[in-house]
């Protein structure tokens, strides 16, 4: 299939972009070739364009490119298998809001390819993949000035990216969740305590609205998190040590089976959760100058 007269001359302007060395255009035009199903390729005195893959294939996912969607908003997600699920996720998140949406695929990301468009990106890793990796490399390598990690689990039914970016907008959180609490610190920080929407210690993963830049200023997620669990609390109280704070808010989100956990092999779930939280102890524990207010 030829590219069409379109895809060329964003092509013509990127090469005329690049000639003139405003090299933050030729990205953006760059990125639009990508939407377009195309990769632009630079030979002597021109460019091929050369029809892309279904989705980007990498060893590691910090080897993505940047991406920039053109929105101020982006929901990532990262999927391990239950595509159908995700699939659904999807379509809820599209059917209430028009920010952008990343997908990273641990593995065969099946039936997921046909949302692919304009204002979606897929590419995926291989198996074996870590959780804190994988979030790393979404914080990093997603160019909105919002980000929005989102767990496969969850699916919108309403507009929740509105509410809480305008939260993030006020500049007096870094990080807006849909659930999270306070450390307990009675039974030596070993629990997180439910108490519902206002300032906490703690957000999770399910929905994590992020202001990417201030976050990445933290450090991001701990690398040595292989599984999800725990490191969203880790990060929190990363996010909390170097004065950020946390807002939990009632959005329109439900949650359906929950496969990271209730489908993940029992031992492997048990040992890798208690690494992340034996971690987040050494660190943090006893320091309760870093959290919120009680209530």
């Amino acid at each position: 299939m030829s590219a069409s007269d379109s895809v060329i001359e964003l092509a013509q302007r990127r090469m005329e972009a690049r000639t003139k060395k405003e090299f933050a255009l030729a990205d953006v035009l760059r990125n639009s070739i990508a939407n377009a199903g195309y990769e632009v390729v630079d030979v002597d005195n021109g460019f091929e364009l050369i029809e892309k893959a279904a989705f980007i294939t990498l060893a590691y996912a910090r080897d993505i490119r940047p991406i920039d969607l053109e929105k101020e908003a982006t929901v990532a997600m990262i999927v391990e298998g239950f595509t159908e699920d995700a699939l659904e996720t999807v379509r809820s998140i599209k059917a209430n809001s028009d920010c952008g949406v990343v997908l990273l695929s641990i593995g065969d990301p099946g039936a997921l390819v046909t949302e692919m468009d304009s204002r979606t990106y897929l590419f995926a890793v291989s198996q074996g993949s870590g959780w804190g990796d994988c979030a790393n490399a979404l914080l990093g390598k997603i160019k909105s000035k919002y980000l929005i990690l989102l767990d496969p689990s969850i699916s919108f039914t309403g507009d929740a990216i509105t509410p809480a970016v305008r939260e993030l907008e006020k500049g007096e959180f870094v990080a807006v969740g849909w659930r999270g609490g306070l450390i307990n610190t009675h039974n030596e920080w070993r629990s997180v305590d439910a108490k519902g929407d206002g300032e906490v210690d703690v957000l999770y993963s399910f929905f994590l609205a992020l202001n990417r830049e201030a976050v990445l200023e933290s450090g991001g997620f701990n690398p040595r998190a292989i599984y999800y669990q725990n490191a969203d609390i880790e990060f929190s109280l990363k996010l909390r040590q170097t004065g950020g704070r946390l807002l939990q808010m009632d959005l329109p989100l439900e949650q359906g089976r929950h496969h990271g956990y209730h489908d993940a092999d029992p031992d492997y779930r048990e040992v890798q959760a208690k690494k992340n939280y034996d971690r987040l102890l050494e660190r943090f524990k006893g320091k309760s100058a870093i959290l919120s207010p009680r209530r």
